[in-house]
């Protein structure tokens, strides 16, 4: 996750309520995805970016997960993610992401 995203979840985060805040990510393969979680709910691990010893605690999705890819329409689905739904691995992906969920949830 690069410096200006992480800036812009800080500050939503810091406007907004937790509760009301979703995170829906769309990294490419279980590791980016894994550790792009892992920033947005327990802090930066590389300890670079503004989520350096932020823990939010925000929900995080990867995009390919079921419970999002069904509330996007069909035309913006087709716009924005296309056929890199059908060549990425959905299920790693979604698995990755889960694992994080799940660890904040046995922390918190």
């Amino acid at each position: 996750m690069d410096l200006g995203s992480q800036e812009k979840i800080k500050k939503l985060a810091d406007e907004h309520e937790r509760g009301d805040l979703l995170v829906v990510l769309g990294a490419p393969d279980d590791e980016a995805a894994e550790i792009a979680a892992e920033t947005i709910i327990f802090g930066d691990p590389t300890y670079a970016g503004a989520l350096t010893e932020a823990q939010l605690g925000l929900d995080v999705y990867h995009v390919l997960e079921d419970d999002i890819k069904s509330e996007i329409p069909d035309d913006v689905w087709e716009d924005q993610v296309g056929v890199m739904g059908d060549a990425l691995e959905a299920e790693a992906l979604a698995e990755a992401v889960k694992n994080m969920r799940t660890k904040d949830d046995e922390e918190g």
